[in-house]
């Protein structure tokens, strides 16, 4: 049975930053879809025609920049501690 390899301190990095670029990039796409909307109604109840960039500066880049924000910090929490937990559990059992 092979063993198996400790964990590598240099790809927690990697995988918070992967983890950040997806999740804040899937908020950006939800609230501009949400942000269209909501700007589209708001324009059709006021009888004007819609300001889409408002979609753009007011609601999804900054919601995308909160939740990047967010989504980093506890990706990288999460990431060090299981690079702890991988490191314990190794030093466990290489000796016994």
């Amino acid at each position: 049975m092979a063993k198996p390899r400790p964990p590598r301190w240099y790809t927690i990095p990697v995988r918070v930053a992967l983890v950040t670029f997806i999740c804040t990039l899937i908020v950006f796409a939800v609230s501009l879809l949400l942000g269209i909307l909501g700007t589209a109604m708001v324009a059709a109840m006021r009888h004007v025609h819609p300001h889409m960039a408002a979609a753009y500066r007011l609601i999804a880049l900054p919601a995308a920049a909160v939740a990047g924000c967010i989504v980093f910090f506890v990706s990288l929490a999460m990431e060090v501690r299981h690079y702890r937990q991988s490191k314990a559990l190794s030093e466990i059992e290489r000796a016994s």
